[in-house]
């Protein structure tokens, strides 16, 4: 097996959470907090989405699936058109409200094809890469890759656990 290889399951693997924690919930289910300061499963999934297609992108040189198939128009949050998430206060959480589950899982599963389809094409070689060199050491697309994969499995965790609490109250 190539590392190319176990990388494509683990992305898969995201993909099947996000539609787990995402399926039968109405509007109101989706915006739910635990708590006023807590992330709704809507923030977590559309976050974890945003991280993934902003750096997926970014890595292999790729517009963001959020621009060029029209996603940020439909989503039509009142947050800047790049912002991925990160950091938002309590207020721009409460910002994320969807009229379905369908339009987080429609943009996760571009998202998740476009990354795929950029895995599919990568060598032991690209995995050395360097995409960022903002960090000491220098990021490579390999850690990179496996970064991501884990923000967004903590995240998809994040929001199964939520909607976990929702079924019980």
């Amino acid at each position: 097996m190539h590392a190319k290889d176990i990388l494509i399951d683990g992305y898969n693997r995201i993909q099947e959470e996000v539609h787990a924690a995402v399926e039968g919930l109405g509007p109101d289910d989706l915006i739910a907090r635990p708590s006023p300061d807590a992330n709704s499963i809507a923030w977590l999934i559309w976050h974890l989405t945003r991280v993934q297609d902003d750096h997926i992108a970014d890595a292999f040189d790729l517009d963001q699936v959020w621009l060029t198939q029209d996603f940020q128009k439909t989503f039509g949050l009142d947050l800047p058109r790049h912002d991925t998430g990160y950091g938002h206060t309590a207020a721009k959480v409460g910002k994320v409200r969807v009229d379905s589950g369908d339009l987080l899982t429609g943009y996760y599963d571009a998202v998740h094809a476009q990354t795929l389809q950029a895995l599919r094409g990568t060598t032991a070689a690209d995995l050395e890469r360097i995409v960022d060199e903002r960090w000491d050491p220098p990021v490579s697309l390999g850690v990179r890759l496996v970064s991501v994969l884990s923000d967004d499995l903590q995240h998809v965790g994040q929001a199964a656990y939520v909607r976990g609490l929702l079924a019980g109250s």
